[in-house]
């Protein structure tokens, strides 16, 4: 009997095949680019069920409109083809999510997770989904299913580790992104999941030299994982006021890999806008982006990756934000699984990025006020989100509603205590507020300024 990598039990045999599914599941753990080389042997194995399946989610992780259409034949391949129970599994759950069915995306894999713990890769899908909802509690059930099965497997640790961390349970998550580099140092999802502990935790400088230990070893990851760990070295920067740090990888690893991928956008769009929160001046860089974002159409795949688009293109002072909101108004009100996520969380808060980018701070702040207590349902990580408060922040501020800022400001000071661009913003609302010793508290805590 034929095996996988991970000793699941396969109906393919040809040996090129076989190490192109292998190459699919080490490099969708892993991150690792080899993951696409099923792509260049598919049609040449109609008949394997487990292959086109492979083949269909690589593209429907474009995150585009058009990757259903993309990924539909692989799916109808998939489904006619031969295959084993587990096989076929995969074949159904690529199918419901072609067909736009996440709630059966998502009851298919974790049944399937039951039944064959060892199949990562389905997990991690079902892992993906819940995390595009906002189920963390989800997530950490998804990976938890496979804990007695592949105990000896690193990215499972991971997977574990970002479950808890988005559950909020921040000492099981160290634990398990640590248990993951003992067996692997190098799994950049350990990586990502610790450095979400840190940050949380408020543990900047600790976080810098962690991630700045391990960077080495993103490069020839896919272009997700390389620009995103590296985001978040950058927000570690931005705490620490290490501007030219901040801009340097911006410049050099977080824009420039794959700027169509919906990932790498986001993640350009939401640091240049945190560096800009944080006093950075940065220059023409917003057009490239929106060049980028705008050629994506009205694209609504997701709220959470829409909402960015929309910050980019209004920011730039592109035409196509209005379109892209109008976009939105639709998405809304159109009958979906998502729905309440669009009309009662995404709709508002797309609402308040426009008001902001006209400079009507008050209605930001009150449109945006009123997404935030939801925004989980977007999707999304916690650190990721918090691009949205930021934004809020700034319209308050902006708005003169400083009682309100100020309230903001000392609860983010709870996981960022010594943050200098977060004191120095405290330290402007407490002078505004007319309260100078607490102002001065907070320039205390900025090294570069005197008590």
């Amino acid at each position: 009997m034929t095996k996988d990598c991970l000793g699941n039990a396969i109906t393919d045999s040809d040996p090129a095949l076989v190490a192109a599914l292998d190459a699919f599941i080490q490099g969708f753990l892993a991150y690792q680019p080899q993951a696409v080389t099923i792509l260049g042997l598919i049609d040449r194995h109609p008949g394997s069920c487990l292959g086109n399946a492979y083949a269909g989610m690589l593209y429907m992780f474009l995150e585009s409109p058009q990757a259903p259409m993309l990924a539909g034949p692989f799916a109808d391949r998939a489904l006619q083809a031969a295959g084993n129970a587990r096989e076929k599994a995969n074949a159904q759950v690529l199918a419901a999510w072609v067909s736009g069915d996440i709630p059966r995306v998502i009851q298919l894999a974790e049944e399937a997770a039951k039944q064959w713990p060892g199949d990562l890769a389905l997990i991690k899908l079902g892992q993906y989904h819940l995390f595009n909802l906002g189920d963390a509690a989800g997530m950490l059930r998804m990976a938890l299913h496979a804990l007695g099965h592949a105990e000896d497997t690193p990215y499972l640790h991971g997977m574990i580790a970002f479950g808890y961390e988005q559950c909020h349970l921040m000492p099981e998550a160290e634990a398990a992104a640590r248990r993951a580099l003992q067996i692997e140092p190098t799994d950049p999802w350990a990586h990502h999941a610790l450095a979400h502990v840190m940050l949380t935790e408020g543990r900047v400088d600790e976080g810098i030299a962690f991630l700045e230990s391990v960077c080495g070893t993103w490069d020839g990851l896919n272009s997700f994982m390389h620009t995103h760990n590296w985001w978040h070295l950058a927000l570690f920067y931005l705490s620490r006021d290490r501007r030219a740090d901040a801009l340097r990888v911006y410049d050099t690893h977080v824009w420039g890999r794959e700027k169509d991928y919906s990932q790498d956008q986001i993640g350009a769009a939401s640091l240049l806008a945190r560096m800009e929160f944080a006093g950075i001046d940065v220059g023409a860089r917003w057009q490239d982006v929106a060049d980028h974002v705008a050629r994506r159409g009205a694209d609504t795949t997701s709220p959470f990756l829409t909402l960015q688009y929309l910050y980019a293109l209004e920011r730039a002072g592109r035409p196509e934000a209005a379109a892209l909101l109008s976009a939105i108004e639709t998405r809304a009100a159109t009958p979906a699984h998502d729905r309440l996520a669009w009309e009662e969380v995404a709709l508002p808060a797309a609402r308040g990025i426009a008001a902001h980018a006209r400079g009507e701070a008050a209605l930001a702040a009150r449109l945006l006020g009123r997404a935030l207590p939801r925004l989980q349902e977007i999707g999304g990580s916690h650190a990721q989100r918090d691009f949205f408060e930021q934004i809020h922040l700034d319209a308050l501020i902006r708005a003169g509603a400083l009682s309100a800022a100020q309230q903001v400001l000392e609860l983010r000071r709870g996981y960022d205590p010594t943050g200098i661009p977060l004191n120095r913003q405290l330290a402007q609302v407490y002078d505004a507020l007319g309260l100078p010793t607490e102002a001065a508290r907070a320039r205390a805590r900025i090294p570069s300024c005197p008590s």
